[in-house]
């Protein structure tokens, strides 16, 4: 154990421990991970990292609690209702990809590697389901098609949503850099906002 880590405070050291879990988890998976090599990273005992989570899938569960809360929260604190739907498209999207980026681990954690473990997908869902609402209602209050319905607001903020997680798995990755991303989502956002309600022109 490092020298002076006695010291520090209960929530300090909780954090200390999920940052240490969720890198440990990013990197090999759920079933893969071991307490002892979370427990390494972090610098502690096993010990007393049961102390503090009981289980692997209690520590596990208090990651997704802690990433998709910070998640969300970025997602919330760039959707303004009173924003013209262009300026709100662009701004959903910055931020989101901004998260991936300054977050990649987080984001392996809560969109791939939770969707492999048993018990845990529920999350993945109820984040998923989020975004997706905010996007249908983007696109409501934007369309001016009268053809339009629920159901074409809401496919369309699925295939949105969709893209997107797409593209954040190439950033999380390494394979696109920010910049190159947004732009190509954000083509991708408004071409699907303009189209919901019309039609495929016949050949």
């Amino acid at each position: 154990m490092a020298s002076g880590t006695k010291r520090l405070p209960r929530a300090v050291r909780e954090q200390q421990m999920l940052d240490a879990a969720i890198a440990v988890f990013a990197e090999h998976g759920f079933s893969d991970s071991s307490m002892d090599a979370i427990a390494a990273k972090a610098g502690i005992s096993k010990p007393m990292l049961y102390l503090y989570y009981g289980s692997k899938d209690e520590l596990f569960s208090a990651c997704m609690s802690r990433e998709s809360g910070r998640f969300m929260d970025a997602m919330s604190a760039g959707f303004d209702p009173d924003m013209r739907q262009r300026d709100q498209a662009r701004t959903l999207v910055r931020e989101f990809l901004r998260y991936v980026h300054e977050h990649s681990q987080s984001w392996r954690v809560l969109y791939r590697v939770a969707a492999g473990a048993t018990g845990f997908t529920h999350i993945v869902e109820d984040a998923r389901r989020s975004i997706t609402e905010m996007v249908t209602d983007l696109i409501r209050r934007g369309t001016t098609v009268d053809s339009a319905g629920d159901i074409d607001f809401e496919l369309t903020a699925v295939a949105i949503v969709g893209a997107g997680e797409a593209v954040a798995d190439r950033i999380s990755a390494g394979d696109v850099d920010l910049e190159t991303a947004t732009e190509l989502l954000l083509g991708i956002t408004w071409r699907g906002l303009r189209g919901v309600g019309s039609a495929i022109p016949p050949e």
